[in-house]
């Protein structure tokens, strides 16, 4: 017996899901054209394994989810305690994995120990106080299914300022309504990434991209203590050495 789809692989699979998934593939293409390096972990699994991951330049790509769900990834495990050792990858995603755990800034804290200084952040997340975000909280079961929470891209902001990272570039796209199916904008883009001439809705998510600043330690010189002057090969006396009279 084929065990049932989960109701967000069902959403994905949906024109809005895969409407939604082909937008972000095209951001993540763009924003992962600078990224270099040895490796890239994806924490969090978003549609496709890596179908996300088209745009990416580092020799290796790791998927790692807490759950083997209908796709399998490359390694299960918590996504608060990942079994990778420190600072040891180039470039961390999260795609929309922070509003599915019930403890997210655990998960930014565990994807701040792996990456590696100098190493980038990527964050996709939908926006609260958007249309998204507000049927979200309106369904009881979340939107999509199963989400827990949306963070504003100033919070995450916040979080990642606070262990060190520059914010390089916030981007919001999702410029269509959480209903039907995405119209195509004159120009030939999906709604969902460009701005309508005659429906103005807000954005309802956002990609954040972030570097790990590298700190250099200053060496603490010792403190400068008064030494007697030498002249002629003999020391010149000082208020300490200098003889009493009388």
């Amino acid at each position: 017996m084929t065990a049932p789809t989960p109701p967000l692989d069902s959403w994905l699979a949906g024109p809005l899901g895969s409407a939604v998934l082909l937008a972000e593939s095209d951001l993540l293409s763009e924003a992962l054209d600078d990224v270099f390096g040895w490796e890239l972990l994806q924490m969090g699994v978003w549609g496709a394994v890596r179908g996300l991951l088209a745009g990416c330049r580092t020799q290796r790509k790791t998927v790692i989810a807490n759950s083997s769900r209908a796709q399998s990834p490359d390694v299960v495990a918590r996504l608060s305690q990942l079994p990778i050792a420190n600072a040891s990858v180039d470039a961390v995603l999260l795609p929309h994995t922070l509003e599915f755990e019930t403890d997210p800034y655990a998960v930014v804290r565990e994807a701040d120990r792996v990456l590696a200084g100098e190493g980038q952040l990527l964050v996709l997340g939908f926006r609260p106080w958007g249309l998204w975000g507000m049927r979200g909280r309106a369904v009881r079961r979340g939107f999509p299914p199963t989400a827990r929470r949306s963070l504003s891209d100033r919070r995450v902001r916040d979080w990642l300022e606070l262990l060190g990272y520059d914010v390089v570039t916030v981007k919001r796209y999702l410029f269509a309504p959480p209903w039907g199916q995405p119209e195509k904008t004159l120009s030939g883009g999906s709604s969902l990434l460009k701005r309508g001439w005659l429906r103005l809705w807000p954005a309802g998510a956002y990609l954040l991209k972030a570097r790990k600043r590298v700190y250099t330690l200053m060496p603490i010189r010792p403190r400068f203590r008064e030494r007697p002057q030498v002249i002629g090969g003999l020391v010149k006396p000082t208020t300490r050495n200098r003889p009493e009279a009388g």
